[in-house]
């Protein structure tokens, strides 16, 4: 049988392999009692006022969403101090890096980013026919200097995940602005902040301002985290108002759903469910490391709401090991580590949870 021949490109795109979801796990071993902690999502769930708002925008759901997403530009753009004209609202920020890359890559440019990373950078990277330029994390940290260094002609596009997604690990202010001022500004640089709230070093840089004074930067942030809207798909970026446009450009007519808008608006009132969330991810970052000092495992100190850890062993048995328990987490396997895992943070009762499991297992 003929098939019609696909984009060359497309054969170097592997498919997204998301976490285990509960209701699979629950099936394979016959258990009901499952948690997750392989996705970074907040264990508290959304804020009560982004599901009360929910429920009450229930009966309207049959009429499209507004497309400019207005209402949740003007809420945003004063909670972040940010003109509405500078903001891309999009399906998940991992949707605002495609845009991105469709508005800006055409086949033979090329992308910087840093392994391991978030696997949206390659993808869209191939998407786009773009060329990659990969380079290792060093001390699991991004190696700016060789990321500046690896800039050249064909470079069109450079990914800095911060904090670094799968690692916890930052890059400070004064190094990041050093190798902002490095590159070419007809190189865009994606500041991807999808864990910016969690942060607690007094070195992360605030870059909003970066990206609202350069022409070549764009700020990525997300409700998928912190305001526990995973479910909802709702992502932003930050950009020079004409750089926000381009990007515009290429959107869908209806890109962000309606009930998300409407819990982002919610969840942006309630800050105290922010706040909450943040402490219980302090608290439960201390108590996850004394558990691995006294397993003997050694850790990347994080700032963001997952830890990422090395078992001295192959991580597949362990992750067997632990879905049998009832506990889902993320093999190092996806990030081409595989004696690491990757565990979020939960409630302290997950937290205790998973020590238990994982010293079963071991």
């Amino acid at each position: 049988m003929t098939y019609p021949q696909t984009r060359t490109c497309i054969e170097r795109i592997t498919p997204y392999v998301p976490g285990k979801p509960i209701d699979e796990v629950k099936r394979e071993f016959g258990i009901s009692d499952v948690i997750k902690l392989a996705s970074n999502e907040n264990p508290l769930g959304p804020s009560p006022a982004a599901c009360k708002a929910m429920a009450n925008a229930a009966a309207n759901m049959a009429i499209y969403p507004d497309g400019a997403c207005f209402a949740l530009k003007e809420k945003l753009a004063a909670h972040l101090g940010v003109p509405a004209g500078s903001l891309v609202i999009g399906n998940g920020s991992d949707e605002v890096i495609k845009l991105i890359a469709e508005a800006f890559l055409d086949s033979g440019d090329e992308g910087v980013y840093a392994d391991p990373s978030f696997s949206e950078y390659p993808y869209v990277l191939r998407l786009m026919g773009a060329k990659e330029c990969v380079i290792p994390l060093v001390d699991f940290t991004h190696d700016l200097d060789a990321m500046a260094d690896a800039v050249g002609d064909a470079t069109k596009i450079v990914f800095v995940c911060n904090p670094n997604n799968p690692t916890g690990t930052i890059v400070d202010g004064p190094s990041l602005q050093a190798f902002v001022d490095k590159i070419p500004q007809d190189v865009l640089i994606i500041l991807d902040e999808a864990y910016y709230e969690y942060v607690d070093d007094p070195s992360y840089p605030q870059t909003l301002a970066w990206a609202l004074e350069r022409p070549n930067i764009v700020v990525l942030r997300t409700f998928s985290k912190v305001y526990g809207l995973a479910g909802l798909r709702v992502g932003y970026g930050v950009a020079n108002p004409k750089l926000a446009a381009w990007i515009n450009r290429v959107k869908e007519p209806f890109n962000v759903n309606a009930m998300g808008q409407i819990a982002a608006i919610a969840a942006l009132e309630d800050q105290d469910h922010v706040q909450r969330s943040i402490e219980v991810n302090r608290q439960g970052k201390g108590y996850l490391y004394d558990e691995f000092k006294k397993l003997g495992l050694k850790y990347v100190p994080t700032q963001a709401n997952f830890i990422y850890v090395d078992l001295a062993r192959p991580c597949d048995a362990v992750f067997k090991g632990l879905l049998k328990q009832g506990v889902i987490i993320r093999k190092g396997d996806a990030f081409g580590q595989p004696t690491f895992i990757r565990v979020t943070i939960g409630t302290q009762e997950q937290n205790q949870r998973f020590i238990g499991a994982l010293e079963a297992v071991l």
